[in-house]
């Protein structure tokens, strides 16, 4: 069944209907995924009360969900190859909803932190998606473009859903002051919604693998994930002089060496390296993980930046949290405006050189920062600006990965662009807790106990952000020309 189709004077592309009502039920997918991110960020600080904990303790929340991530992304991405992408879709759905209520009704930190790290099963939603309608489209000459026209659909529901859930958590939580497990309801609601949307308006994959999973391999692999994310997240918290957490990452890096040999030498890999070699997919995942350090990692060292006094320490704009969910909301705003600007420029351009300009904006948004920092102005110019080359490359990872693989493998490989990314944020978050807590300056704030850290520190982190995009652009280059192109490849 022809699921896309070609503009009536074959010049743009658009969706027939039967598609059309498959991408709006997932673009409600989306925006459940958004609201997920969002809604919970101005809540954290009634949620430490809550929960009778030090507001220093709220890393915990979100190391937890980024190693549970990196874990069972790869797992369920080759899961959505073997069994159809919509029923992995439905049971990390399944899934996430019971982490959001298990949220809601925690009686201890522990059982919250526990709920809290299983909504990591989120994470894996876009590239199911992504993987389940380019599968749909494989019958057209131009399933890839029509795939990536679907993915900035998508992508620009969850930045909305985002936005949306931000004001509903600051709005729903500030008229229920006294009742904080009514407001972690609606996103458990949210959630259980999204599972009917899937179960009732998406239909599944047409191309399944089937066969048994890589169990050594998800061994191998599940190890070295967790030592690498486990160890950074300790020498975030614990400091750089910590040795057990760098041999935690040492250890882990070292396991991918068995794990590599077995995948090579496996019939039905988990992950399958040969494909990772591909001039085409190398560059993707490794833009994937450069871009993870930015879009996962930049927004809280923004927000503290921010809300820094000048009058006390010398830099900071001295913002109020309003002002501060203006600068994030215009971050996001532009990530909206990437996404649905990167199918519409990959026209006129190539899919390759809209990945590079893509990868360059966020290198210039951050880089401005070095010399234009001092006012509000400038801060949200660097923003808008890193927020629409973030929001092109969140939509275009994934489509890319899948237009680069064999239509029996875009599981794998879109679900890979999000575990590697995972892994930018988690190493991120790693340097940068370093060099904003690792040397703090005076009080912010009489009586509130909290530090700033050093300008230099700022400078490092948008040093950081810049130059890893710089990189992911410079990959980008020696991708082929013709990469991504507007027809499928070959399986």
């Amino acid at each position: 069944m022809a699921v896309f189709q070609r503009g009536t004077h074959g010049r743009g592309l658009r969706l027939a209907p039967t598609a059309t009502a498959v991408v709006g039920f997932l673009v409600l997918v989306e925006l459940t995924s958004g609201i997920l991110q969002g809604y919970y960020t101005p809540l954290l600080t009634d949620i430490a009360r809550h929960l009778g904990i030090h507001d220093a303790d709220v890393n915990w929340f979100e190391a937890a969900q980024l190693m549970v991530a990196a874990l069972v992304v790869p797992v369920l991405a080759k899961l959505g190859d073997m069994m159809g992408h919509r029923k992995v879709l439905l049971i990390s759905t399944a899934l996430t909803a019971a982490a959001s209520w298990g949220v809601a009704f925690a009686p201890s930190f522990w059982f919250f932190l526990a709920a809290w790290a299983l909504q990591g099963f989120y994470v894996v939603w876009l590239p199911l998606e992504i993987a389940l309608i380019y599968s749909r489209s494989h019958h057209q000459l131009d399933g890839a473009a029509l795939t990536r026209k679907a993915a900035g659909i998508l992508v620009a529901g969850l930045e909305l859903g985002v936005i949306v859930g931000a004001l509903a958590g600051g709005f729903i939580g500030g008229a229920l002051p006294d009742m904080l497990w009514l407001t972690l309801m609606i996103p458990a609601i949210a959630v259980t919604l999204c599972f009917f949307v899937i179960l009732f308006g998406v239909p599944e994959s047409e191309s399944r693998t089937g066969g048994r999973l890589d169990l050594m391999g998800l061994t191998l692999l599940s190890t070295g994930l967790l030592l690498i994310t486990a160890g950074l997240t300790f020498m975030r918290i614990n400091g750089p002089g910590t040795w057990w957490a760098w041999a935690a990452v040492v250890l882990g890096i070292a396991a991918m060496i068995p794990f590599t040999r077995y995948e090579l030498g496996h019939k039905d890999p988990l992950i399958d390296i040969r494909l990772l070699r591909k001039p085409s997919m190398w560059p993707v995942q490794l833009t994937a993980f450069l871009f993870g350090v930015s879009v996962l990692g930049a927004q809280a060292p923004l927000s503290t930046f921010a809300r820094t006094a000048p009058a006390e320490v010398g830099y900071g704009l001295g913002a109020s949290a309003s002002v501060v969910s203006i600068l994030i909301g215009v971050y996001v705003l532009g990530m909206l405006a990437g996404a649905l600007l990167y199918p519409v420029v990959t026209r006129w351009t190539t899919p390759r050189i809209t990945l590079m300009g893509a990868a360059f904006m966020v290198a210039l948004g951050y880089l401005m920062f070095l010399p234009f920092h001092d006012s509000t102005v400038q801060v949200l110019t660097n923003m808008a600006i890193a927020g629409i080359g973030s929001g092109a490359l969140v939509a275009a990872l994934p489509s890319a990965a899948a237009a680069a693989a064999p239509l029996t493998q875009t599981g794998m490989a879109t679900g890979l662009t999000n575990a590697t990314k995972t892994l930018g944020g988690a190493f991120a978050s790693c340097v940068f807790g370093i060099a904003l807590a690792g040397q703090a300056l005076g009080s912010l704030t009489a009586g509130a106990g909290s530090t700033a850290a050093p300008l230099e520190g700022y400078l490092l982190v948008w040093t950081i952000c810049g130059v890893t995009a710089l990189v992911a652009a410079i990959a980008l280059y020696f991708v082929p020309k013709l990469a991504f192109g507007p027809t499928l490849p070959v399986d």
